[in-house]
């Protein structure tokens, strides 16, 4: 593994896997990071499948000391460091009302504080080799929130904000900071990864007929989308490699047109085509449901 080093956080799974695979067939040399112990011999099964390497540091991002450590080894052992894809995070899916104050700690924690501290690590490393280029993987809902994932948005919105800055920093060092901007894609995210709060699944919550009629609404979504985790990776690798990269890149066809709408529809006409149309069907499913 002789390429440009890259590190990426989350790549146990989902959009992190399929985004390091992807780079490492493309000459790559990738740090594919992983919070825990035990998921380092599925990443090094699934690169092996695919017949690329792919080096496996475990790295937990609410661990500022130990990822530091870990960022150091990466850059030492590719003899630098080219680039950082921001994918690691967590889910949380529930009404406000129906979230702790843990829950929501510990999602900022990973999504924003740690998305901070892997990139105030990976930085000095980029700026010493003056190139490289920050990917912030966020989601359609850092741009648009919706209904029951209203923390989970903010932390994204928090995302696009950091690397939106980090876009105007950066520039006067050589180096770029991108935005990946996935729509709803068919990952473990939807499964085993989902987080859901607590206090949404208790059927004494005011939002709990609503909340369930709008995550049966994200689940056909899921399975209708032709959105897949390839096509993330392809746009990280666009990212990495051209000339000059867009600070937005959106994935995704119905991620595409819901921005688009808000980025030219009236805001009054926006509010009510896209949450006006949604909140009547959730709440009519919702009074029809036992």
């Amino acid at each position: 593994m002789s390429g440009p080093g890259v590190l990426i956080t989350g790549s146990s799974t989902g959009l992190g896997l399929a985004t390091a695979l992807h780079l490492a067939e493309r000459g790559f040399h990738v740090h594919a990071s992983v919070r825990r112990d035990d998921a380092v011999e599925q990443v090094k099964q699934a690169a092996y499948e695919r017949g690329v390497e792919l080096d496996v540091p475990v790295l937990d991002m609410t661990d500022p000391e130990g990822l530091r450590l870990a960022v150091d080894a990466a850059a030492e052992r590719s003899g630098g460091l080219f680039g950082l894809v921001n994918n690691g995070g967590i889910g949380l899916r529930g009404c406000l009302e129906d979230t702790t104050a843990e829950e929501a700690e510990r999602l900022f924690a990973t999504n924003v504080l740690g998305t901070v501290a892997v990139t105030k690590a990976v930085l000095p490393h980029l700026r010493r080799a003056g190139r490289g280029r920050v990917v912030t993987i966020t989601s359609v809902g850092g741009r648009i929130s919706t209904f029951g994932a209203g923390l989970y948005c903010a932390s994204k919105f928090a995302q696009e904000g950091l690397a939106e800055s980090l876009h105007l920093e950066l520039a006067p060092f050589g180096l770029q900071s991108v935005i990946i901007e996935p729509g709803i894609i068919k990952t473990e995210r939807w499964d085993e990864h989902r987080g859901q709060a607590a206090g949404a699944a208790d059927p004494a919550s005011p939002y709990h007929r609503l909340f369930v009629e709008a995550e049966a609404i994200a689940d056909r979504l899921v399975e209708r989308s032709r959105t897949t985790p390839t096509d993330v990776a392809e746009a990280v690798h666009t990212a990495l490699t051209v000339a000059r990269p867009k600070l937005r890149y959106v994935v995704g066809r119905p991620a595409a047109a819901a921005i688009l709408a808000r980025r030219y529809l009236p805001q009054r006409t926006f509010e009510r085509v896209y949450f006006g149309t949604f909140l009547r069907v959730v709440r009519r499913r919702a009074a029809a449901r036992p």
